[in-house]
């Protein structure tokens, strides 16, 4: 069963000798980390926000992704926009992905809801690195001869970096509604490398190719007060996400109360189905968690997926302009 289950990792590791990248990871709570798909998202919020998402994909199933990652973004006045960051590790099997990019968005106000409403653009530029571990051993039963075959476990690592850009489109109604579109991939980087030696058997020699796949996304939520008193809310959000090879549709509903507690649940089409749950301290803390019961073939080889995320924003609220001045009726000496 465990050759089985390994089987099935270097299968969606896709670990060939031109490999398609796999998708950008993916996030239960996409709500909370705008930054990670959309560049034009920073600064927004109109606070200075920082997030962290933790994902354990697949629990026992050998190979299967961790994620974690770590945004940060802000409002700039001086640049009539606002800044972000974002840094994401992705593993699955021997494959370990690691990006880094920097945000600049530009904000356009006063567009519909009032005058509240907000478009911004943004691009972000980084780093993206491929890293394969050389000590992997394949299932043999595979005999594919593209995998790299290391008995020795002691083949060197392979590593490519490339920079990487990425465009979005960001539109919001303050505590309404928001839409974005946005790319991330732009370049579309084709990385090629190779690593060992035909002639020391210790260390084979294997070469791989990276095709780094264009991705595009759309996200959108809308809150519907309930009731009066506004204590009640209720917000559906969705996330297309496409190489233009697949697409994946996450469909989300949320039940909010009073700000501060809130649960529900969201659909990832023929793959998943998780409840959430999740607080926010009327200081700016919120704490999330997510667990994904696997709807697909998988369900039977792991014990679903967990989902943890952590928040904190600080809105910069300036304290009045305090003036004194002389009275003439009193004297002091």
């Amino acid at each position: 069963m465990r050759k089985t289950l390994t089987t099935l990792a270097v299968a969606v590791t896709g670990m060939v000798s031109t490999a398609f990248a796999q998708q950008d990871p993916q996030f239960t709570q996409f709500m909370h980390v705008k930054q990670a798909y959309n560049a034009a998202y920073a600064g927004t919020s109109d606070a200075m926000c920082f997030g962290a998402m933790y994902r354990q994909q697949w629990v026992s199933f050998p190979g299967a992704p961790k994620t974690g990652l770590f945004t940060f973004d802000m409002p700039v006045q001086a640049i009539h926009g606002g800044v972000g960051l974002y840094v994401a590790n992705d593993q699955l099997g021997n494959d370990n992905t690691t990006m880094a990019r920097a945000a600049y968005s530009f904000h356009i106000y006063g567009l519909g809801g009032n005058g509240t409403g907000k478009l911004a653009l943004g691009l972000d530029a980084g780093i993206l690195q491929k890293r394969i571990n050389g000590t992997w051993i394949p299932p043999q039963t595979l005999n594919d001869p593209s995998i790299p075959n290391n008995p020795t476990t002691s083949a060197p690592a392979l590593s490519k970096l490339s920079p990487d850009f990425g465009f979005g489109a960001y539109y919001t109604i303050p505590n309404k509604m928001y839409v974005g579109i946005s790319t991330t991939h732009i370049a579309a980087q084709d990385l090629k490398g190779a690593t060992g030696s035909d002639s020391d058997p210790a260390t084979p020699d294997y070469k791989l190719n990276f095709d780094i796949a264009r991705h595009y996304y759309v996200i959108a939520g809308y809150t519907f007060p309930l009731g009066q008193g506004g204590e009640h809310k209720l917000t559906p959000n969705i996330k297309v996400k496409s190489d233009a090879a697949s697409t994946q549709l996450d469909v989300n509903l949320t039940y909010m109360y009073n700000n501060m507690i809130w649960a529900g649940a969201t659909y990832r089409l023929q793959d998943a189905i998780a409840p959430s749950i999740g607080y926010m301290a009327p200081f700016g803390l919120k704490v999330g968690y997510s667990y994904d019961l696997t709807l697909s073939k998988l369900n039977g080889y792991s014990s679903g997926t967990h989902e943890i995320m952590l928040g904190y924003c600080f809105k910069n609220t300036k304290p009045p302009k305090i003036s004194s001045h002389t009275n003439v009726r009193f004297l002091e000496d």
